[in-house]
């Protein structure tokens, strides 16, 4: 299991992701407007810059739901490969069945 100050700040994060996400797209849009001139982009640019760096939403690490386990995290299901494969054996997950051959 991850640190719980590790999974909270993912969830600060995806927060301020959220607060931040119609700005971040207005500022991409102005950015590559081409009827815009020079200096609407160049303040569009440093806008951006401005903006705090966990408004990226590349910052967000995707966790397993259930305990946090930061990698090989299965995104159709939000849990990590470890946790699929166990709840895979125990029959928890509707219509995964185990392979053996």
């Amino acid at each position: 299991m991850a640190k719980k100050s590790k999974i909270a700040k993912n969830e600060q994060r995806k927060e301020i992701v959220a607060r931040y996400a119609e700005r971040r797209l207005e500022l991409k849009k102005a950015l590559i407007d081409p009827n815009g001139t020079d200096e609407s982009r160049e303040e569009a640019r440093v806008a951006l810059q401005k903006l705090p760096r966990d408004a990226s939403p590349v910052r967000v690490r995707n966790r397993d739901s259930i305990d946090g386990r930061p990698r090989g995290v299965l995104s159709q299901y939000g849990i990590s490969r470890v946790r699929f494969r166990e709840m895979a054996h125990r029959g928890e997950l509707p219509g995964i069945r185990k392979s053996s051959w």
